[in-house]
């Protein structure tokens, strides 16, 4: 069995941060590249749909497989990025993270149902879990998809278009890790330890 091919941890941090940063930086300065004010958003779009299909692209190219959640994410991206540059409408690349948060949470708790931990291939995880270990940890990360849905539809209904984005890269990431970080305890206990070889 040849061993995997994976990416360097800050590598992948990158391709997975970049288009969003991207995204951000298109909104805000938009401006400065001849967007009117109230087409910022669109430029955005725009470089965030080019974004993720050169990051998924380099992805495979390092590695010659394409992890799950980004490649999700990068479908509803490139779809509903379209739709919001076709018709001129920012509600939907502002559905795209309800629509991807929705469908990982009903992922998760569909394979929870049907006795499968489908948590370790969408995560891409590296680490062994006990069955029980990875049954918490799965229910946990649907519950907090769901979680963040709710939150993204909140913020885009009651905020105006420039706080979504901000919150989008500042909150929601931070969000995100802090919950992968308070699941450590539930890892550890769970972790299934290997012998030591002599």
């Amino acid at each position: 069995m040849t061993d995997e091919k994976r990416l360097p941890p800050l590598l992948k941090l990158a391709l997975e941060l970049g288009p969003l940063a991207l995204f951000f930086i298109g909104n805000a300065y938009g401006d400065r590249f001849g967007f009117a004010e109230d087409q910022r958003i669109f430029a955005a779009t725009g470089l965030f749909i080019v974004a993720t299909i050169i990051a998924l692209g380099i992805s495979y190219g390092l590695t010659r497989k394409l992890p799950i959640m980004p490649v999700v994410s990068g479908i509803v991206v490139v779809v509903f990025g379209g739709l919001t540059l076709f018709l001129q409408d920012e509600t939907f690349i502002k559905l795209k993270p309800t629509i991807v948060n929705t469908l990982f949470g009903l992922v998760l708790l569909g394979g929870l149902y049907f006795r499968k931990p489908l948590l370790q291939i969408v995560l891409d995880s590296v680490f062994e879990l006990t069955e029980e270990g990875w049954r918490k940890l799965t229910l946990r990360w649907a519950l907090f998809f769901f979680a963040l849905a709710a939150i993204n539809e909140i913020v885009w209904r009651t905020q105006t278009t420039d706080f979504w984005v901000s919150f989008k890269v500042f909150g929601i990431m931070p969000l995100t890790i802090a919950f992968a970080l308070a699941q450590t305890p539930l890892l550890l206990k769970h972790e299934i330890k290997k012998a030591e070889e002599v």
